[in-house]
């Protein structure tokens, strides 16, 4: 009788440890996006609704994550409870309209825009993709509605786009005016930059004088050459061999032209190829100054506050490899969480090449989430309750510390 009530008093004890464990155990998960699968938020949802159904009773703090990219504004205004403007601006193509909105935080002093939603890939149909003819003009546009609620400050997100001019649309939509020989107008796109001779920076927004403006990049790339705009990410938005060919010429010649009249060279510093040139115009016409996105979003949410409260952190996007220790988000998440020795756990759509590197940089552990083979569709389909499935094994893995 004692032996067997001995056991019962054990099991007990095992079963209000692991009650406990739930009970006291915080996870923050701070994911970003999983592009055309789940927001940043939804991918915290469906890690919390993995976890829960094996420690119900824990704290989870909800940090959707950015690096530039989508989901740049909703994380900053939703991490600072500021508020979304909604806009009309011209879209990828110059005639086309798009319904949008940017942020604004820090009690209306900073304004975040995301370039990708007014001249994002995903506004316009792969039979439609010509990065001859898109353009910036509408995030110039952004940028001026933000001028107009006296900001003094700009944060603009430069991942996503599906252009290649250089941010020469988005000058024009600040003032500045491109001319070719004859002194006439030069029109839209990234086809059109050889055709310039002079530019007039007389009618330059001078409020862009009085404003910090910051570029969240999320890649490294320089203006033109074979790691450039057109060469890398050309392609992707449209581009065929010819015109890479056309397009990389033209940004050369574009730096070069800004090299001679205005004594500005930042052809080659990283990030000027961000969104197909326009870090280089942002630095260029607006005074920009270029940064890490990822390292943006992790200032600005305070995410090393929130880290330090937890016991274990999730992280994850779309696709993780080699190419994430170089400035993408699952990565600057790791690092914070490195330096308060706390475990971090990645899961993601793709796992690719040299996932290995990442386990000295801070990750502890990176599953993939897709179940069995499946077509790319449905591998986006059923992306939450993938993700859900993974965070529940996850846990019970946990649980049996």
């Amino acid at each position: 009788m004692l032996y067997a009530l001995f056991f019962i008093a054990y099991d007990g004890v095992g079963f209000l440890a692991n009650y406990n464990f739930a009970m006291t155990k915080t996870f923050v998960l701070a994911p970003d996006s999983f592009k055309e699968s789940m927001t940043a938020q939804q991918a915290c949802q469906a890690m919390q609704r993995g976890l829960q159904r094996v420690f119900p009773e824990a704290e989870y703090i909800h940090v959707p994550m950015a690096d530039g990219g989508e989901g740049t504004v909703d994380a900053l205004v939703a991490a600072a409870q500021g508020e979304r403007l909604s806009c009309t601006v011209s879209g990828p193509l110059l005639a086309q309209k798009v319904e949008t909105y940017f942020g604004l935080i820090d009690q209306g002093k900073t304004a975040v825009i995301e370039m990708a939603k007014a001249n994002g890939i995903h506004l316009l149909e792969p039979s439609l993709r010509n990065p001859l003819l898109t353009t910036t003009f509408g995030t110039g546009e952004m940028i001026k509605l933000a001028l107009d609620q006296g900001v003094s400050k700009i944060i603009i997100g430069l991942g996503g786009s599906v252009t290649n001019d250089a941010g020469m649309g988005m000058a024009q939509a600040l003032g500045v005016r491109f001319l070719d020989a004859q002194g006439q107008p030069v029109t839209q796109g990234g086809g059109q930059l050889h055709h310039i001779f002079q530019m007039d920076l007389s009618g330059l927004d001078v409020r862009l004088q009085q404003v910090e403006l910051v570029i969240a990049s999320d890649v490294n790339n320089p203006l033109y050459g074979e790691n450039g705009a057109s060469q890398v990410f050309g392609p992707q938005k449209g581009a065929s061999p010819e015109m890479v060919q056309q397009l990389d010429q033209n940004l050369a010649y574009f730096a070069n032209l800004v090299q001679y009249q205005r004594q500005l060279d930042y052809a080659h510093v990283a990030g000027a190829g961000a969104a197909g040139g326009l870090g280089f115009g942002l630095m260029t016409f607006a005074g920009a100054k270029i940064r890490s996105g990822v390292e943006i979003i992790i200032e600005e949410i305070r995410l090393a506050e929130k880290i330090e409260q937890a016991d274990y952190v999730l992280t994850g996007e779309g696709g993780i490899d080699f190419q994430t220790k170089f400035g993408k988000t699952p990565y600057g998440v790791a690092q914070v969480a490195k330096r308060l020795n706390k475990p971090v756990i990645a899961c993601a759509g793709a796992i690719g090449k040299g996932i290995e590197e990442l386990y000295t940089e801070g990750f502890t552990a990176i599953f993939g989430i897709v179940d069995g083979a499946c077509d790319l569709q449905m591998a986006l389909s059923h992306g939450e309750q993938n993700l859900a499935r993974t965070c529940e094994n996850i846990a019970r893995l946990l649980a049996m510390r």
